[in-house]
């Protein structure tokens, strides 16, 4: 951010906050304005959706009746990530002023789109599709034209067709170790799965410790290696390589001796290091004139025998938008000429993110085109020799592909797994790399599922087996709804062995605790029955271990069966763990706990009611606005708060610590990044002991 406009923002919320503390409730709608005040400015001057988000929500908190501050905490939301959380917004404008914008039926039907609530999306888009046809005359810049509109509703179909037909794709976050509270995608790994290389906008380790425009850092190339089973800490990948502004790794060779990288040169152009045998890389070069043009080429992938490059190119002479085109080496071994993939491959929309198999004949990439659910799909298509062309491609469905952008798909050598980019609830930050796992290749969950591994279901009398073949084989009339199956796989996260546990699933909207049916070790069976898509909170624990709250999405039911995977690892309980209780909320600075708090104190409860020789500390952590003394009484009293509770619930004191740190141990940055701020509030439990207590 700006210098000046910094001081300036900090010096109006320093205020602000100081006539908060002295001023009565009656001052809230005051308060609301000046925070929008802040947002526009962030939003509007410095083009930073994701910092001014942060000030038009606490603006709507302060008055649910500022139109400003809802419409636009929604439309930053829509933004920025976990867009369909702008749907009560969008909603309060509508119900305070339904003419505020012309498009706001359109606004809303994108949100429920973004939510998953396809249904709901597609009321909204044709209720602005009648306004359209009564108000033909308006030229207004927030009008949205009848086609954009059409292809939305083809792809609320297109959710709720593969909604229904969901794939048994195991989706997981690679974790911390790569993933950071800013944007980190594009994930390239080596034939033996061994080294990971990826683009992160993050500040921590990036060459330039300016921001750009935007308020994230600079694109740089990091480098992850995989010891033990685990990916190391990513560092960055070096001076060589990278530069002061925009680098993205875009491919790497099966050996893993080749780094294709985008510089954003030219308009964009590719170039291409190569690994030393010290593990340097040399410096970066064009690929070949006959690649690179004056226009933009994006994303790049190579042949497992190296003899041909695919990339993304917006050039002329293509279908629209970015096109993959394929440049094939010649005798001399330089790249000859360039053609375009055909209109098979191509439509009037962007392809991108392009990844050639292992295999040589399989292609994967991303459209916004074709049979998408919204944004950037994933798609597969193969290579026919015989016929030297490309089949049509394949949506990869739900839940790889949402109405989200999603991109950047690349295979491991076995076809077991796959790495992407995509924005999820339970990200560590703004965009994530997940891994993906093969149902049909996935030899623990799979196997035990299609009862292949029987001996370990003795104990279940047979009901495993009935479970299992009514998914498999079950045919459902046309008129009768199916429940949506959950399966649940826990394990212990130090081995990936299976254990035992105990899981509860509970609805945030129907308020409604679900039971699992055990239908193998460390294997749980959910039947969820829902006329609409329906968010729950999954809780799993047991004794010895850190339990572990998370939100999942749940389509409503079909005439198809419809099955979900969801795996679960848990961290062995180990003094001085430490884990943020992510659904523990407060007041605007108020150390009240809000009733939203109550399913993950009735964990923590819980856990440390399994687990008696376990002391832990509550940690209460602010950001850096507002005066520091305040913010070290405000972390005190809200993790007293939650001790508290839990003395009240028969916790005994002896076990319990609150401390609050204030702004002293932030975890992000507090300069720059609306993300990072919102990262350093949070409440952190960490295991202080292990023995038992002395006297308990």
């Amino acid at each position: 951010m700006n210098r000046i406009i910094a001081k300036y923002v900090l010096s109006l919320l320093l205020g602000l906050y100081s006539s908060f503390y002295l001023a009565a409730q009656d001052n809230n709608q005051q308060l609301a304005k000046e925070f929008v005040e802040i947002g526009d400015e962030i939003y509007f001057v410095q083009k930073a959706p994701e910092q001014a988000k942060e000030m038009y929500i606490q603006a709507a908190q302060f008055d649910p009746n500022n139109i400003k501050a809802n419409y636009m905490a929604a439309k930053t939301i829509t933004e920025t990530i976990n867009k369909g959380e702008a749907i009560p917004y969008f909603q309060k404008v509508f119900e305070l002023d339904s003419d505020y914008k012309f498009d706001l039926l359109y606004s809303i039907a994108r949100a429920y789109q973004y939510g998953l609530q396809f249904e709901d999306a597609i009321e909204n888009y044709n209720l602005y599709l009648k306004k359209l046809d009564q108000d033909k005359d308006y030229r207004g810049e927030d009008k949205i034209p009848e086609n954009q509109v059409k292809r939305r509703i083809y792809e609320c179909n297109n959710g709720i067709e593969f909604m229904a037909n969901a794939r048994n794709f195991i989706i997981t976050n690679i974790g911390s170790s790569i993933n950071s509270n800013s944007l980190d995608y594009a994930p390239v790994i080596n034939a033996d799965e061994t080294m990971m290389i990826f683009t992160s906008r993050r500040k921590e380790d990036n060459l330039n410790e300016n921001v750009y425009d935007d308020n994230f850092a600079y694109e740089d190339i990091f480098i992850s290696y995989k010891e033990n089973g685990k990916w190391t800490s990513a560092k960055n990948i070096g001076e060589t390589v990278n530069t002061l502004y925009f680098e993205s790794n875009s491919a790497l060779s099966a050996s893993g001796e080749e780094l294709y990288i985008y510089r954003d040169e030219n308009n964009g152009d590719l170039f291409v290091s190569n690994q030393r045998p010290d593990k340097s890389w040399s410096e970066p070069q064009p690929v070949s004139d006959n690649i690179n043009s004056s226009y933009s080429e994006n994303s790049v992938t190579i042949s497992p025998d190296g003899q041909t490059l695919y990339f993304s190119s917006d050039r002329p002479g293509g279908f629209g938008g970015l096109d993959l085109y394929k440049c094939e080496k010649d005798r001399r071994g330089e790249w000859g000429k360039v053609t375009n993939l055909g209109e098979t491959v191509n439509t009037p929309y962007d392809e991108d993110g392009v990844f050639i198999d292992f295999d040589g004949k399989t292609l994967y990439f991303s459209s916004r085109g074709r049979k998408g659910m919204g944004g950037y799909d994933i798609f597969k298509s193969i290579y026919e020799q015989e016929n030297d062309s490309w089949s049509e491609p394949v949506n990869l469905g739900y839940p790889i592909n949402t109405p989200d952008d999603d991109i950047y798909f690349v295979s491991t050598k076995d076809g077991k797994r796959g790495y992407f980019s995509t924005v999820r609830n339970d990200g560590v930050g703004y965009l994530d790399i997940y891994m993906v796992e093969i149902p049909d290749q996935s030899e623990d969950l799979a196997n035990r599922l299609e009862n292949r591994n029987q001996q370990n279901m003795a104990d279940d009398g047979g009901l495993a087996n009935r479970n299992v073949k009514q998914v498999a084989n079950d045919k459902p009339t046309q008129t009768s709804l199916q429940a949506v199956q959950l399966l649940l796989k826990v394990e212990d996260a130090s081995n990936q062995q299976a254990l035992g546990a105990k899981v509860l699933l509970k609805g945030k909207q129907k308020n409604e605790t679900l039971q699992a049916e055990k239908i193998a070790p460390g294997i749980y069976q959910f039947n969820i029955r829902n006329d609409k898509a329906e968010e729950y909170m999954l809780a799993v624990e047991k004794p010895g271990y850190m339990y572990k709250n998370v939100q999942i999405s749940i389509p409503p039911m079909s005439s198809e069966a419809q099955e979900f995977r969801k795996k679960v690892s848990l961290d062995p309980v180990v003094t001085d763990y430490r884990m943020i209780l992510e659904f523990v909320y407060f007041d605007i600075n108020s150390a009240q706990l809000k009733d939203s708090s109550q399913g993950e104190l009735e964990r923590l409860k819980s856990f440390l009611s399994a687990n008696p020789a376990v002391r832990v500390e509550i940690a209460g952590h602010t950001d850096s606005s507002g005066p520091a003394t305040y913010n070290q009484t405000l972390s005190q009293k809200r993790a007293q708060a939650i001790v508290d509770y839990l003395i009240e619930q028969g916790i005994t004191t002896e076990r319990l610590a609150a401390r609050g740190y204030g702004e002293a141990d932030p975890i992000a940055s507090n300069d720059d990044e609306a993300e990072g701020r919102e990262l350093n509030r949070r409440v952190e439990l960490r295991v202080l002991e292990t023995q038992k207590i002395a006297n308990q």
